[in-house]
């Protein structure tokens, strides 16, 4: 990834102890995220809105009373009051790639969706070198190549009407969305990332509840739309803001990759929602590249700055 340090930003100095709680906050949040397409296919509503609208409030709440049970009601206020333009500009790419999220499932596979997502690291890489002139090292340039390779092969199936377009197309403005908020919070450092994301939600409701046919459900819909807000959106948030500030970033980066490798699992294994040929590969594709460039930027922001010093900055 690009180099964003500054010589006024110093690494936290975190014991071991809660570098491990990091470790396993981080990996709790992509399981809870990978649980969003098998508990999608679970709901019977029809109308993709209506689910968009549930899942939404009940993320929002849900992110509300975490606020609140951190930072107490003035401390919530004052995240929400501290948000900025950067903060709005978050929350509008959060609630389009989560309201595009729902309603590509209606169109595509879970795989195609959550696959087009782990390239995520590399497609805002590419829009901080785009937008801001960060630096991009070649073997990011190689490595977003390759992603770009992969997308190419999955998208492909939407050429031939084996997939709709829509479907695929919804899968990667999910990927843009996320990509660009990414850099945005890189940018934007100090801008707490839980408020925007909550503030998505509500944005996410809001827009629904103007498109949506009927608001009412089964109560077993009801159920799973409450664990695809809570569980599956909420919990996940709450679980990596709370540990993204534990662990170095490329370590939260390779462990974010748990989603999209374990998404289209649950599917196969509950739902019998086989990958097709071309997402397999493609998937691969994307899935390889990641890996190999976030460990070679883990080992790199590892390695000694000099012989018998260790890679991490002093925190005098």
């Amino acid at each position: 990834m690009t180099d964003t340090s500054s010589p006024l930003a110093v690494s936290p100095v975190v014991s071991p102890r809660d570098e491990r709680v990091g470790f396993l906050l981080i990996f709790l949040s992509a399981l809870m995220w990978s649980f969003g397409g098998a508990i999608a296919r679970f709901i019977d509503a029809g109308d993709s809105w209506t689910v968009v609208f549930w899942r939404s409030v009940w993320a929002a709440a849900f992110l509300i009373c975490f606020m609140v049970w951190r930072d107490g009601w003035h401390g919530t206020v004052k995240l929400f009051r501290g948000m900025g333009l950067s903060g709005l500009a978050v929350a509008f790419c959060f609630a389009t790639a989560s309201t595009s999220f729902v309603v590509a499932l209606a169109y595509t596979t879970v795989a195609n969706i959550l696959l087009m997502q782990a390239g995520v690291p590399l497609l805002a890489a590419l829009f901080a070198w785009v937008l801001f002139r960060e630096r991009v090292a070649l073997a990011t340039w190689v490595a977003i190549a390759a992603v770009i390779a992969g997308v190419a092969i999955m998208v492909s199936e939407s050429l031939d009407g084996a997939v709709s377009p829509i479907g695929d197309g919804l899968a990667l403005l999910i990927a843009v969305m996320f990509s660009i908020a990414t850099v945005i919070t890189r940018r934007f450092a100090h801008v707490r990332m839980t408020p925007a994301t909550c503030l998505g939600t509500m944005i996410a409701a809001a827009f629904a509840a103007s498109q949506a046919s009927q608001f009412s459900v089964s109560s077993s819909d009801m159920g799973f739309l409450f664990a695809f807000g809570v569980v599956n959106l909420g919990l996940g948030l709450a679980f990596f803001a709370t540990g993204a500030r534990l662990v170095p970033a490329a370590v939260a980066a390779l462990l974010g990759t748990f989603e999209p490798i374990l998404g289209p699992i649950w599917v196969w294994l509950i739902h019998s929602e086989v990958p097709s040929g071309r997402t397999i590969l493609g998937g691969t594709v994307v899935v390889t590249a990641l890996l190999v460039h976030i460990g070679l930027e883990f080992k790199r922001q590892a390695r000694p700055v000099r012989p018998g010093v260790t890679g991490m900055p002093s925190p005098n």
